[in-house]
Protein backbone atom coordinates (compact mmCIF):
# COMPACT_ATOMS: atom_id res chain seq x y z
CA UNK A 1 0.00 0.00 0.00
CA UNK A 2 1.54 3.29 -0.84
CA UNK A 3 1.98 6.29 1.64
CA UNK A 4 -0.61 8.38 -0.63
CA UNK A 5 -3.42 5.88 -0.21
CA UNK A 6 -2.91 4.85 3.34
CA UNK A 7 -3.14 8.67 3.70
CA UNK A 8 -6.73 8.81 1.83
CA UNK A 9 -7.57 6.30 3.95
CA UNK A 10 -7.21 7.45 7.49
CA UNK A 11 -8.02 11.31 6.13
CA UNK A 12 -11.47 10.30 4.82
CA UNK A 13 -12.30 7.56 6.25
CA UNK A 14 -12.07 4.99 2.81
CA UNK A 15 -12.02 1.58 2.20
CA UNK A 16 -8.76 0.31 0.59
CA UNK A 17 -10.57 0.09 -2.67
CA UNK A 18 -12.49 3.56 -1.92
CA UNK A 19 -8.72 5.05 -1.23
CA UNK A 20 -7.68 3.45 -5.00
CA UNK A 21 -10.96 4.43 -6.55
CA UNK A 22 -10.06 8.29 -5.59
CA UNK A 23 -6.57 7.83 -6.72
CA UNK A 24 -7.94 6.94 -10.18
CA UNK A 25 -10.38 9.99 -9.83
CA UNK A 26 -7.43 12.20 -9.45
CA UNK A 27 -6.18 10.68 -12.54
CA UNK A 28 -9.54 10.94 -14.89
CA UNK A 29 -9.78 14.58 -13.79
CA UNK A 30 -6.46 15.27 -14.92
CA UNK A 31 -7.01 13.66 -17.73
CA UNK A 32 -10.70 15.63 -18.53
CA UNK A 33 -9.28 18.98 -17.46
CA UNK A 34 -6.54 18.42 -20.37
CA UNK A 35 -8.66 17.84 -22.86
CA UNK A 36 -11.32 20.01 -22.18
CA UNK A 37 -7.97 22.66 -23.25
CA UNK A 38 -8.15 20.78 -26.91
CA UNK A 39 -10.66 23.60 -28.16
CA UNK A 40 -8.18 25.89 -27.28
CA UNK A 41 -5.30 24.72 -29.49
CA UNK A 42 -7.65 24.07 -32.36
CA UNK A 43 -8.47 27.81 -31.80
CA UNK A 44 -4.81 28.22 -32.26
CA UNK A 45 -4.64 26.77 -35.40
CA UNK A 46 -7.47 28.78 -37.06
CA UNK A 47 -5.80 31.64 -35.90
CA UNK A 48 -2.49 31.00 -37.52
CA UNK A 49 -3.81 30.03 -40.30
CA UNK A 50 -6.02 33.01 -41.00
CA UNK A 51 -2.90 35.28 -39.64
CA UNK A 52 -0.55 33.71 -42.46
CA UNK A 53 -3.19 32.91 -45.22
CA UNK A 54 -3.32 29.32 -45.59
CA UNK A 55 -7.18 28.89 -44.79
CA UNK A 56 -7.69 27.14 -48.02
CA UNK A 57 -7.95 23.30 -47.96
CA UNK A 58 -8.37 23.21 -44.23
CA UNK A 59 -12.01 22.97 -43.77
CA UNK A 60 -12.18 19.29 -43.16
CA UNK A 61 -8.89 18.89 -40.43
CA UNK A 62 -11.01 21.54 -38.79
CA UNK A 63 -14.52 19.55 -38.91
CA UNK A 64 -12.49 16.64 -37.66
CA UNK A 65 -10.94 17.99 -35.08
CA UNK A 66 -13.96 19.59 -33.49
CA UNK A 67 -15.93 15.89 -33.58
CA UNK A 68 -12.78 14.41 -32.28
CA UNK A 69 -12.97 17.23 -29.44
CA UNK A 70 -16.44 16.80 -29.04
CA UNK A 71 -15.80 12.96 -29.08
CA UNK A 72 -13.08 13.05 -26.46
CA UNK A 73 -14.81 15.54 -23.90
CA UNK A 74 -18.09 12.83 -23.62
CA UNK A 75 -15.99 10.01 -23.25
CA UNK A 76 -13.33 11.55 -20.82
CA UNK A 77 -16.60 13.19 -19.16
CA UNK A 78 -17.99 10.10 -18.64
CA UNK A 79 -14.68 8.00 -17.04
CA UNK A 80 -14.63 11.02 -14.73
CA UNK A 81 -18.65 10.55 -13.56
CA UNK A 82 -17.76 6.45 -13.22
CA UNK A 83 -14.40 6.99 -11.55
CA UNK A 84 -15.75 10.14 -9.15
CA UNK A 85 -19.88 9.63 -8.34
CA UNK A 86 -20.05 5.72 -9.24
CA UNK A 87 -17.47 5.20 -7.08
CA UNK A 88 -17.77 7.57 -4.20
CA UNK A 89 -21.71 6.14 -4.16
CA UNK A 90 -20.61 2.29 -3.69
CA UNK A 91 -17.98 3.47 -0.94
CA UNK A 92 -20.52 5.66 0.85
CA UNK A 93 -22.56 2.55 1.19
CA UNK A 94 -19.29 0.75 2.49
CA UNK A 95 -18.32 3.24 4.63
CA UNK A 96 -22.20 2.87 6.68
CA UNK A 97 -21.71 -0.58 6.54
CA UNK A 98 -18.27 -0.64 8.81
CA UNK A 99 -19.70 2.07 10.89
CA UNK A 100 -22.29 -0.34 11.80
CA UNK A 101 -20.01 -3.49 11.89
CA UNK A 102 -17.69 -1.41 13.96
CA UNK A 103 -20.80 -0.10 15.70
CA UNK A 104 -21.15 -3.96 17.18
CA UNK A 105 -18.15 -4.64 18.38
CA UNK A 106 -17.26 -1.50 20.04
CA UNK A 107 -17.81 -1.89 24.09
CA UNK A 108 -20.82 0.01 25.85
CA UNK A 109 -18.39 2.29 27.65
CA UNK A 110 -18.05 3.99 24.24
CA UNK A 111 -21.74 4.81 23.76
CA UNK A 112 -21.26 6.51 27.44
CA UNK A 113 -19.16 9.26 26.22
CA UNK A 114 -21.92 9.43 22.82
CA UNK A 115 -25.66 10.53 22.83
CA UNK A 116 -27.87 9.73 20.46
CA UNK A 117 -27.62 12.74 17.90
CA UNK A 118 -23.43 12.34 18.04
CA UNK A 119 -23.94 8.56 16.78
CA UNK A 120 -26.87 9.88 14.06
CA UNK A 121 -24.39 12.71 13.01
CA UNK A 122 -21.21 10.41 12.49
CA UNK A 123 -23.45 7.49 10.29
CA UNK A 124 -25.33 10.03 8.28
CA UNK A 125 -24.28 13.37 7.89
CA UNK A 126 -20.62 12.64 8.26
CA UNK A 127 -21.37 9.76 5.50
CA UNK A 128 -23.18 12.71 3.49
CA UNK A 129 -20.36 15.30 3.93
CA UNK A 130 -17.45 12.79 2.97
CA UNK A 131 -19.95 11.51 -0.12
CA UNK A 132 -19.67 14.91 -1.14
CA UNK A 133 -15.69 15.40 -0.57
CA UNK A 134 -15.03 11.93 -2.04
CA UNK A 135 -17.07 12.81 -5.33
CA UNK A 136 -16.37 16.69 -5.66
CA UNK A 137 -13.91 18.30 -3.54
CA UNK A 138 -10.82 16.73 -3.26
CA UNK A 139 -10.66 15.12 -7.39
CA UNK A 140 -11.58 18.53 -8.75
CA UNK A 141 -9.16 20.23 -6.51
CA UNK A 142 -6.39 17.29 -7.14
CA UNK A 143 -7.06 17.07 -10.87
CA UNK A 144 -7.12 20.90 -11.66
CA UNK A 145 -3.37 21.52 -9.70
CA UNK A 146 -2.09 18.41 -11.59
CA UNK A 147 -3.37 19.39 -15.03
CA UNK A 148 -2.38 23.39 -14.87
CA UNK A 149 1.14 22.28 -13.24
CA UNK A 150 1.27 20.38 -16.76
CA UNK A 151 -0.02 23.13 -18.76
CA UNK A 152 1.94 25.66 -16.84
CA UNK A 153 4.97 23.50 -17.81
CA UNK A 154 3.88 24.26 -21.30
CA UNK A 155 3.70 28.13 -21.39
CA UNK A 156 7.47 28.49 -20.47
CA UNK A 157 8.41 26.77 -23.52
CA UNK A 158 6.74 29.25 -25.51
CA UNK A 159 8.13 32.20 -23.24
CA UNK A 160 9.03 32.04 -20.09
CA UNK A 161 8.16 35.52 -19.25
CA UNK A 162 4.28 35.65 -20.11
CA UNK A 163 4.20 32.50 -17.88
CA UNK A 164 5.63 34.11 -15.30
CA UNK A 165 2.97 37.22 -15.58
CA UNK A 166 0.42 33.88 -16.40
CA UNK A 167 1.23 31.84 -12.68
CA UNK A 168 2.02 34.18 -10.39
CA UNK A 169 -1.03 34.55 -9.30
CA UNK A 170 -1.61 30.77 -8.81
CA UNK A 171 0.89 30.55 -5.81
CA UNK A 172 -0.40 33.73 -3.39
CA UNK A 173 -4.23 32.62 -4.55
CA UNK A 174 -3.91 29.42 -2.58
CA UNK A 175 -1.89 30.80 -0.11
CA UNK A 176 -4.48 32.86 0.80
CA UNK A 177 -7.12 30.22 0.96
CA UNK A 178 -4.23 28.00 3.21
CA UNK A 179 -3.71 30.92 5.47
CA UNK A 180 -7.40 30.73 6.62
CA UNK A 181 -7.15 26.91 7.54
CA UNK A 182 -6.99 28.28 11.71
CA UNK A 183 -10.22 30.51 11.27
CA UNK A 184 -12.49 27.70 9.14
CA UNK A 185 -11.52 25.21 11.34
CA UNK A 186 -12.83 27.17 14.59
CA UNK A 187 -15.77 28.07 12.55
CA UNK A 188 -16.25 24.91 11.80
CA UNK A 189 -16.09 23.07 14.90
CA UNK A 190 -18.64 25.58 16.70
CA UNK A 191 -20.59 25.05 13.97
CA UNK A 192 -20.81 21.65 14.81
CA UNK A 193 -20.82 22.27 18.36
CA UNK A 194 -23.98 24.44 17.90
CA UNK A 195 -25.56 21.82 15.64
CA UNK A 196 -24.99 19.44 18.37
CA UNK A 197 -26.79 21.70 21.28
CA UNK A 198 -29.95 22.16 18.85
CA UNK A 199 -30.35 18.54 17.72
CA UNK A 200 -29.66 17.48 21.61
CA UNK A 201 -32.44 19.85 22.18
CA UNK A 202 -34.94 18.58 19.95
CA UNK A 203 -34.38 15.23 20.51
CA UNK A 204 -35.08 16.21 24.66
CA UNK A 205 -37.73 18.17 23.93
CA UNK A 206 -39.87 15.25 21.85
CA UNK A 207 -38.51 12.55 24.81
CA UNK A 208 -40.10 14.70 27.15
CA UNK A 209 -42.82 16.27 25.92
CA UNK A 210 -44.94 14.39 28.14
CA UNK A 211 -43.21 15.69 31.35
CA UNK A 212 -43.11 19.51 29.89
CA UNK A 213 -46.73 19.63 29.48
CA UNK A 214 -46.99 18.38 32.83
CA UNK A 215 -45.76 20.82 34.41
CA UNK A 216 -46.59 23.68 31.59
CA UNK A 217 -43.15 24.57 30.84
CA UNK A 218 -43.73 24.18 27.27
CA UNK A 219 -43.07 28.11 26.31
CA UNK A 220 -39.80 27.96 28.52
CA UNK A 221 -38.68 25.11 27.09
CA UNK A 222 -39.50 26.06 23.16
CA UNK A 223 -37.77 29.57 23.98
CA UNK A 224 -34.65 28.16 24.79
CA UNK A 225 -34.76 25.71 21.80
CA UNK A 226 -35.27 28.50 19.76
CA UNK A 227 -32.27 30.39 21.01
CA UNK A 228 -30.26 27.28 20.42
CA UNK A 229 -31.95 27.28 16.39
CA UNK A 230 -30.88 31.09 16.04
CA UNK A 231 -27.64 30.85 17.21
CA UNK A 232 -27.03 27.79 14.48
CA UNK A 233 -28.40 29.72 11.95
CA UNK A 234 -26.65 32.85 12.94
CA UNK A 235 -23.19 31.32 13.03
CA UNK A 236 -23.68 29.42 9.88
CA UNK A 237 -24.08 32.85 8.09
CA UNK A 238 -21.01 33.80 10.12
CA UNK A 239 -18.89 30.24 8.98
CA UNK A 240 -20.17 31.28 5.03
CA UNK A 241 -18.72 34.87 5.49
CA UNK A 242 -15.32 33.62 7.17
CA UNK A 243 -14.68 31.40 4.00
CA UNK A 244 -16.03 33.75 1.32
CA UNK A 245 -13.78 36.54 2.61
CA UNK A 246 -10.86 34.58 1.78
CA UNK A 247 -11.99 32.63 -1.16
CA UNK A 248 -13.36 36.11 -2.62
CA UNK A 249 -10.05 37.48 -2.04
CA UNK A 250 -8.08 34.71 -3.81
CA UNK A 251 -10.73 34.76 -6.49
CA UNK A 252 -10.44 38.25 -7.21
CA UNK A 253 -6.20 38.14 -7.10
CA UNK A 254 -6.57 34.76 -10.06
CA UNK A 255 -8.01 37.34 -11.97
CA UNK A 256 -5.51 39.45 -12.21
CA UNK A 257 -3.64 37.30 -14.04
CA UNK A 258 -5.69 37.89 -16.59
CA UNK A 259 -4.64 42.00 -16.22
CA UNK A 260 -0.94 41.15 -16.11
CA UNK A 261 -0.90 39.00 -19.32
CA UNK A 262 -2.51 41.22 -21.13
CA UNK A 263 0.06 43.72 -19.94
CA UNK A 264 3.12 42.43 -20.23
CA UNK A 265 1.78 41.02 -24.04
CA UNK A 266 1.08 44.44 -24.48
CA UNK A 267 4.75 45.25 -23.55
CA UNK A 268 6.56 42.43 -24.66
CA UNK A 269 4.71 42.64 -28.32
CA UNK A 270 5.38 46.55 -28.50
CA UNK A 271 9.09 45.34 -28.16
CA UNK A 272 9.11 43.14 -30.57
CA UNK A 273 9.92 39.94 -28.31
CA UNK A 274 6.40 37.68 -29.19
CA UNK A 275 4.25 38.23 -31.93
CA UNK A 276 0.14 38.71 -31.96
CA UNK A 277 -0.04 34.52 -32.00
CA UNK A 278 1.69 34.03 -29.26
CA UNK A 279 -0.27 37.60 -27.18
CA UNK A 280 -3.59 35.47 -28.28
CA UNK A 281 -2.63 32.33 -27.19
CA UNK A 282 -1.74 33.63 -23.93
CA UNK A 283 -4.43 35.10 -23.57
CA UNK A 284 -6.61 32.19 -24.53
CA UNK A 285 -4.80 30.17 -22.19
CA UNK A 286 -5.02 31.97 -18.71
CA UNK A 287 -8.93 32.52 -19.70
CA UNK A 288 -9.37 28.90 -19.84
CA UNK A 289 -7.13 27.92 -17.13
CA UNK A 290 -8.53 30.65 -14.34
CA UNK A 291 -11.79 28.75 -14.68
CA UNK A 292 -11.25 25.53 -12.74
CA UNK A 293 -8.96 27.11 -10.58
CA UNK A 294 -11.48 29.28 -9.42
CA UNK A 295 -13.28 25.99 -8.55
CA UNK A 296 -10.62 24.70 -6.95
CA UNK A 297 -10.06 27.53 -4.37
CA UNK A 298 -13.84 26.54 -3.74
CA UNK A 299 -13.18 23.45 -3.32
CA UNK A 300 -9.98 23.54 -0.95
CA UNK A 301 -11.67 25.72 1.62
CA UNK A 302 -14.50 22.90 1.64
CA UNK A 303 -11.23 20.62 2.42
CA UNK A 304 -10.38 22.54 5.02
CA UNK A 305 -13.42 22.96 6.57
CA UNK A 306 -14.75 19.42 6.37
CA UNK A 307 -13.67 16.83 9.14
CA UNK A 308 -14.68 13.28 9.41
CA UNK A 309 -16.15 11.59 12.42
CA UNK A 310 -13.36 8.30 12.97
CA UNK A 311 -13.64 8.31 16.22
CA UNK A 312 -16.26 5.10 15.72
CA UNK A 313 -13.59 3.76 13.22
CA UNK A 314 -10.42 4.38 15.05
CA UNK A 315 -12.46 3.21 18.54
CA UNK A 316 -11.03 0.06 20.36
CA UNK A 317 -13.30 -2.97 19.54
CA UNK A 318 -13.45 -5.87 22.09
CA UNK A 319 -12.79 -9.11 20.05
CA UNK A 320 -11.91 -12.94 20.86
CA UNK A 321 -12.58 -16.63 20.20
CA UNK A 322 -14.93 -17.88 18.51
CA UNK A 323 -16.07 -21.02 19.70
CA UNK A 324 -15.63 -21.95 23.97
CA UNK A 325 -15.84 -25.05 26.14
CA UNK A 326 -16.69 -23.99 29.22
CA UNK A 327 -16.23 -25.74 32.39
CA UNK A 328 -20.07 -25.17 33.72
CA UNK A 329 -21.40 -21.75 33.99
CA UNK A 330 -20.54 -20.70 37.29
CA UNK A 331 -19.74 -16.75 37.29
CA UNK A 332 -16.43 -16.02 39.28
CA UNK A 333 -15.38 -11.99 39.71
CA UNK A 334 -12.05 -11.59 41.01
CA UNK A 335 -11.28 -8.80 42.38
CA UNK A 336 -12.34 -7.07 39.77
CA UNK A 337 -12.12 -3.33 39.10
CA UNK A 338 -13.84 -0.35 36.81
CA UNK A 339 -14.11 3.04 35.88
CA UNK A 340 -16.29 4.98 33.45
CA UNK A 341 -13.89 6.74 31.07
CA UNK A 342 -11.06 5.94 33.39
CA UNK A 343 -12.19 8.54 36.00
CA UNK A 344 -15.44 7.80 37.87
CA UNK A 345 -14.37 4.48 39.79
CA UNK A 346 -17.47 2.38 39.92
CA UNK A 347 -16.08 -0.68 41.11
CA UNK A 348 -12.99 -1.17 43.57
CA UNK A 349 -12.24 -4.86 44.29
CA UNK A 350 -15.40 -6.85 43.87
CA UNK A 351 -15.10 -10.63 44.27
CA UNK A 352 -18.15 -13.52 44.15
CA UNK A 353 -18.82 -16.16 42.93
CA UNK A 354 -22.75 -16.41 41.40
CA UNK A 355 -22.81 -20.92 41.07
CA UNK A 356 -24.98 -22.71 38.14
CA UNK A 357 -28.03 -23.99 40.20
CA UNK A 358 -27.93 -21.11 42.21
CA UNK A 359 -29.87 -17.97 42.35
CA UNK A 360 -27.61 -15.16 43.14
CA UNK A 361 -29.51 -11.54 43.87
CA UNK A 362 -27.02 -8.23 43.68
CA UNK A 363 -29.03 -5.88 46.09
CA UNK A 364 -27.32 -2.37 47.96
CA UNK A 365 -28.05 1.07 47.91
CA UNK A 366 -28.33 2.95 44.82
CA UNK A 367 -25.56 3.72 43.01
CA UNK A 368 -23.78 0.79 44.59
CA UNK A 369 -22.76 -1.38 41.47
CA UNK A 370 -25.15 -3.63 40.63
CA UNK A 371 -26.26 -3.06 37.03
CA UNK A 372 -22.84 -2.56 36.72
CA UNK A 373 -22.18 -6.08 37.80
CA UNK A 374 -24.65 -7.49 35.34
CA UNK A 375 -22.98 -5.73 32.60
CA UNK A 376 -19.51 -6.99 33.03
CA UNK A 377 -20.68 -10.60 33.43
CA UNK A 378 -21.95 -9.95 29.98
CA UNK A 379 -19.10 -8.50 28.85
CA UNK A 380 -20.92 -5.37 27.69
CA UNK A 381 -17.98 -3.27 28.67
CA UNK A 382 -14.50 -4.54 29.56
CA UNK A 383 -12.75 -4.52 33.26
CA UNK A 384 -10.04 -2.59 34.08
CA UNK A 385 -8.51 -4.57 36.34
CA UNK A 386 -9.34 -8.48 37.41
CA UNK A 387 -10.83 -11.15 36.14
CA UNK A 388 -14.49 -12.32 35.54
CA UNK A 389 -14.79 -16.36 34.35
CA UNK A 390 -17.54 -18.31 32.98
CA UNK A 391 -17.10 -21.69 33.42
CA UNK A 392 -13.49 -21.36 33.94
CA UNK A 393 -13.23 -19.20 30.81
CA UNK A 394 -11.80 -15.47 30.86
CA UNK A 395 -14.90 -13.83 29.41
CA UNK A 396 -12.27 -11.27 27.73
CA UNK A 397 -10.99 -14.01 25.51
CA UNK A 398 -14.26 -14.91 24.12
CA UNK A 399 -15.80 -12.99 21.26
CA UNK A 400 -18.63 -10.81 22.89
CA UNK A 401 -21.22 -12.15 20.32
CA UNK A 402 -20.19 -15.97 21.02
CA UNK A 403 -19.95 -15.20 24.69
CA UNK A 404 -24.17 -13.95 24.32
CA UNK A 405 -25.38 -17.26 23.11
CA UNK A 406 -24.63 -18.39 27.13
CA UNK A 407 -26.90 -15.50 28.13
CA UNK A 408 -30.78 -14.66 28.46
CA UNK A 409 -31.25 -10.99 29.36
CA UNK A 410 -33.91 -8.90 31.06
CA UNK A 411 -33.08 -5.07 31.46
CA UNK A 412 -35.05 -3.21 33.31
CA UNK A 413 -35.42 -0.72 30.39
CA UNK A 414 -37.01 -3.08 28.36
CA UNK A 415 -36.04 -1.91 24.34
CA UNK A 416 -38.95 -3.11 21.74
CA UNK A 417 -38.78 -2.44 18.02
CA UNK A 418 -41.71 -1.51 15.93
CA UNK A 419 -42.56 -4.60 15.10
CA UNK A 420 -45.55 -7.18 16.14
CA UNK A 421 -46.10 -8.43 19.31
CA UNK A 422 -44.80 -12.21 17.81
CA UNK A 423 -41.49 -10.81 15.83
CA UNK A 424 -40.38 -8.48 19.50
CA UNK A 425 -40.41 -12.15 21.32
CA UNK A 426 -38.82 -13.75 18.86
CA UNK A 427 -35.67 -11.68 18.77
CA UNK A 428 -34.81 -14.29 21.61
CA UNK A 429 -34.53 -17.20 18.93
CA UNK A 430 -34.46 -15.45 15.72
CA UNK A 431 -35.25 -19.13 14.64
CA UNK A 432 -37.48 -20.05 16.84
CA UNK A 433 -40.61 -21.42 15.04
CA UNK A 434 -44.15 -19.84 15.82
CA UNK A 435 -45.06 -22.88 18.15
CA UNK A 436 -42.14 -21.91 19.81
CA UNK A 437 -42.70 -18.22 20.43
CA UNK A 438 -46.18 -18.66 21.40
CA UNK A 439 -45.44 -20.93 24.04
CA UNK A 440 -43.00 -18.68 25.24
CA UNK A 441 -45.25 -15.95 25.50
CA UNK A 442 -47.87 -17.83 27.87
CA UNK A 443 -45.23 -18.81 30.05
CA UNK A 444 -44.58 -14.91 30.34
CA UNK A 445 -48.43 -14.64 30.11
CA UNK A 446 -48.28 -12.17 27.05
CA UNK A 447 -51.37 -14.25 25.98
CA UNK A 448 -53.51 -11.96 28.13
CA UNK A 449 -52.71 -8.70 26.37
CA UNK A 450 -51.82 -9.94 22.97
CA UNK A 451 -54.90 -11.62 22.29
CA UNK A 452 -57.48 -8.73 22.64
CA UNK A 453 -55.02 -6.12 20.49
CA UNK A 454 -56.36 -5.56 17.05
CA UNK A 455 -54.68 -7.86 15.20
CA UNK A 456 -53.98 -10.18 18.04
CA UNK A 457 -50.12 -11.43 17.95
CA UNK A 458 -49.49 -9.55 14.24
CA UNK A 459 -50.28 -6.53 15.58
CA UNK A 460 -47.91 -3.53 15.42
CA UNK A 461 -46.41 -2.29 19.00
CA UNK A 462 -45.02 1.11 17.86
CA UNK A 463 -41.61 2.40 18.79
CA UNK A 464 -40.50 0.66 21.37
CA UNK A 465 -43.43 -0.26 21.96
CA UNK A 466 -45.51 3.00 22.64
CA UNK A 467 -49.10 0.96 22.18
CA UNK A 468 -48.20 -1.13 25.28
CA UNK A 469 -47.99 -0.43 29.26
CA UNK A 470 -45.07 -0.60 31.40
CA UNK A 471 -45.52 -4.04 32.12
CA UNK A 472 -47.00 -5.12 29.11
CA UNK A 473 -43.57 -4.27 27.54
CA UNK A 474 -41.44 -6.17 30.00
CA UNK A 475 -43.56 -9.53 29.69
CA UNK A 476 -42.28 -9.62 26.03
CA UNK A 477 -38.87 -8.78 27.42
CA UNK A 478 -39.52 -11.85 30.12
CA UNK A 479 -40.57 -13.87 26.88
CA UNK A 480 -37.77 -13.38 25.33
CA UNK A 481 -35.54 -14.55 27.59
CA UNK A 482 -37.91 -17.81 28.24
CA UNK A 483 -37.32 -18.66 24.53
CA UNK A 484 -33.92 -18.14 24.39
CA UNK A 485 -33.34 -20.76 27.37
CA UNK A 486 -29.69 -19.79 27.83
CA UNK A 487 -27.66 -21.39 30.82
CA UNK A 488 -26.99 -17.83 32.69
CA UNK A 489 -30.02 -15.65 33.23
CA UNK A 490 -29.40 -11.97 34.15
CA UNK A 491 -32.36 -10.14 35.39
CA UNK A 492 -32.02 -6.43 36.30
CA UNK A 493 -35.67 -5.56 38.16
CA UNK A 494 -36.69 -8.14 35.90
CA UNK A 495 -40.45 -7.84 37.56
CA UNK A 496 -40.75 -4.06 38.83
CA UNK A 497 -42.99 -2.82 36.29
CA UNK A 498 -45.32 -5.36 36.82
CA UNK A 499 -48.27 -5.83 39.24
CA UNK A 500 -48.16 -7.98 42.38
CA UNK A 501 -50.95 -11.19 40.62
CA UNK A 502 -48.75 -10.53 37.55
CA UNK A 503 -45.40 -10.80 39.33
CA UNK A 504 -46.46 -13.62 41.26
CA UNK A 505 -47.22 -15.58 38.44
CA UNK A 506 -44.28 -15.06 36.19
CA UNK A 507 -41.90 -15.58 39.33
CA UNK A 508 -43.41 -18.98 39.34
CA UNK A 509 -42.66 -19.32 35.96
CA UNK A 510 -38.92 -18.09 36.16
CA UNK A 511 -38.81 -20.96 38.93
CA UNK A 512 -39.10 -23.28 35.85
CA UNK A 513 -36.81 -21.61 33.58
CA UNK A 514 -34.36 -20.86 35.80
CA UNK A 515 -33.78 -24.83 36.62
CA UNK A 516 -29.57 -26.17 37.17
CA UNK A 517 -28.52 -22.23 35.64
CA UNK A 518 -26.89 -19.64 36.77
CA UNK A 519 -29.16 -16.64 37.74
CA UNK A 520 -27.94 -13.36 38.71
CA UNK A 521 -30.98 -10.74 39.93
CA UNK A 522 -31.10 -7.25 40.39
CA UNK A 523 -33.76 -6.47 42.81
CA UNK A 524 -34.38 -3.47 45.25
CA UNK A 525 -37.53 -4.75 46.75
CA UNK A 526 -36.74 -7.55 49.26
CA UNK A 527 -39.55 -9.86 48.93
CA UNK A 528 -37.77 -10.70 45.60
CA UNK A 529 -34.41 -11.95 46.63
CA UNK A 530 -35.93 -13.68 49.79
CA UNK A 531 -36.01 -17.21 48.30
CA UNK A 532 -32.42 -16.42 46.91
CA UNK A 533 -29.92 -19.11 47.63
CA UNK A 534 -27.34 -16.10 48.22
CA UNK A 535 -27.28 -12.01 48.08
CA UNK A 536 -24.45 -10.17 47.51
CA UNK A 537 -24.72 -6.32 48.93
CA UNK A 538 -22.93 -4.42 46.70
CA UNK A 539 -21.81 -0.72 48.60
CA UNK A 540 -20.07 2.15 47.56
CA UNK A 541 -18.23 -0.23 44.42
CA UNK A 542 -17.24 -3.05 46.62
CA UNK A 543 -18.92 -6.51 48.16
CA UNK A 544 -19.70 -5.51 51.67
CA UNK A 545 -21.71 -8.43 52.70
CA UNK A 546 -22.86 -11.70 51.32
CA UNK A 547 -24.50 -15.30 52.21
CA UNK A 548 -27.79 -16.64 52.32
CA UNK A 549 -30.48 -14.63 53.44
CA UNK A 550 -30.98 -17.08 56.60
CA UNK A 551 -27.20 -15.64 57.49
CA UNK A 552 -27.36 -12.16 56.64
CA UNK A 553 -30.92 -11.62 58.78
CA UNK A 554 -29.38 -13.80 61.54
CA UNK A 555 -26.86 -10.45 62.14
CA UNK A 556 -26.86 -6.35 62.25
CA UNK A 557 -26.35 -6.58 58.26
CA UNK A 558 -27.07 -3.99 55.72
CA UNK A 559 -29.64 -6.78 53.95
CA UNK A 560 -31.39 -6.69 57.59
CA UNK A 561 -31.46 -3.19 57.42
CA UNK A 562 -32.73 -2.74 53.92
CA UNK A 563 -35.37 -5.37 54.44
CA UNK A 564 -37.11 -3.99 57.66
CA UNK A 565 -37.13 -0.51 56.13
CA UNK A 566 -39.02 -1.99 53.19
CA UNK A 567 -41.30 -3.67 55.91
CA UNK A 568 -41.94 -0.14 57.79
CA UNK A 569 -42.50 1.60 54.08
CA UNK A 570 -45.33 -1.34 53.34
CA UNK A 571 -47.75 -0.05 56.05
CA UNK A 572 -47.26 3.87 55.21
CA UNK A 573 -50.32 5.28 54.23
CA UNK A 574 -51.64 8.46 53.12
Amino acid sequence: MSSLQAKLQHRYALSEKGAQDMMKAFVSVTISDLVLMFPVWMLYFLVRDYLQGTMAGRGVFYLIGCLLCLALIAITTLIQYRATFLATYVESGVRRIALAEQLRKIPLSFFGKKDLSDLTSAIMSDCATMETASSHYVPELVGSCISTTLIAIGTFFMNWKMAIAALWVLPVSFLIVGCSRKVQKSLSKKQMKLKMDCADGIQECLETVRDLRANNAQAEYMEGLEGKIRAVEKHALTTELGTAVFVGGAQMILKLGIATVALTGGILLVRGEIDVLTFFVFLLLVSRMYDPLQVALQNLAAIISTGVQSEILSAKIQTGADTMDPAGYDIEFSHVGFSYDNQDTVLKDVTFTAKQGEVTALIGPSGGGKTTVSRLASRFWDIHKGKITVGGMDISTIDPETLMSLYAIVFQDVTLFNNTVMENIRIGRQDATDEEVLAAAKLAHCDEFAEKLPNGWQTMIGENGSELSGGERQRISIARAFLKDAPIILLDEATASLDVDNETMIQESLSKLIRNKTVMIIAHRMRTVADSDKIVVLKDGVVAEQGTPAELEAKDSIYRHMKATQMEAAGWTL
